[in-house]
């Protein structure tokens, strides 16, 4: 890859695609919504009014933050496939890294999802629904995050697989999105927790 140009690199990246720009739109917009919504579901709410109870709420908020994944994944997938190939992601060490990556960040999504459950995935703790103790067990003993780790890194596996320098892109973009939503998501969790803990001295 000696001499290779950031010019030459663009020339790989077709800007004017359809699939590309909506791809990276619903990676912008999915977290965003969950965000706002969650935060509206803590005030007001909504969702569990609308569905009768908090689980419920929680459970129809998990089915569209999920529904929403796979708008965003099959958009992605699309984006791919009318992007140019690069060449030079065909090499076996990069197809090998993509199976590394494959198999370790779906090893963090399902090990974080079975350790948090469905109400620990999908905000529970915006409806009241909260963890007794702080998770950390494999693999939340390896690193905070391992939902939006793993996530980023099958996006760059499914990239260097279709050997698509766009589908490097667009992970960037999926990395930058989710290490701000992280921010949000932290301080407000750490404030849910804090109001509770206040609320639960009050009773005792």
């Amino acid at each position: 890859m000696e001499g290779i140009t950031l010019d030459y690199l663009s020339s790989f990246i077709d800007f004017s695609e359809t699939y590309f720009w909506l791809a990276i739109g619903c990676i912008i917009f999915n977290p965003l919504w969950w965000n706002i919504q969650a935060r509206y579901e803590y005030n007001h709410k909504f969702l569990t009014r609308l569905m009768g109870g908090q689980y419920a709420g929680c459970y129809l908020m998990a089915f569209l933050i999920f529904s929403l994944g796979i708008l965003r994944d099959y958009l992605f997938a699309q984006a791919l496939m009318y992007q140019p190939i690069f060449e030079e992601f065909g090499r076996e060490e990069i197809q090998y890294l993509a199976y590394a990556l494959y198999a370790i960040g779906s090893v963090l999504v399902l090990s974080a999802y079975m350790r948090l459950g469905i109400t620990g995935t999908y905000l529970g703790d915006y409806f009241g629904i909260l963890m007794s103790a702080r998770v950390t067990g494999f693999p939340f003993n390896v690193m905070n995050n391992p939902m939006y780790n793993g996530s980023t890194m099958l996006f760059l596996a499914h990239a260097l697989s279709e050997k698509s320098l766009a589908g490097v892109f667009i992970t960037i973009v999926v990395y930058v999105v989710y290490q701000i939503a992280l921010i949000f998501e932290g301080s407000f969790t750490d404030f849910i927790y804090c109001e509770a803990n206040k609320n639960n001295k009050k009773t005792k």
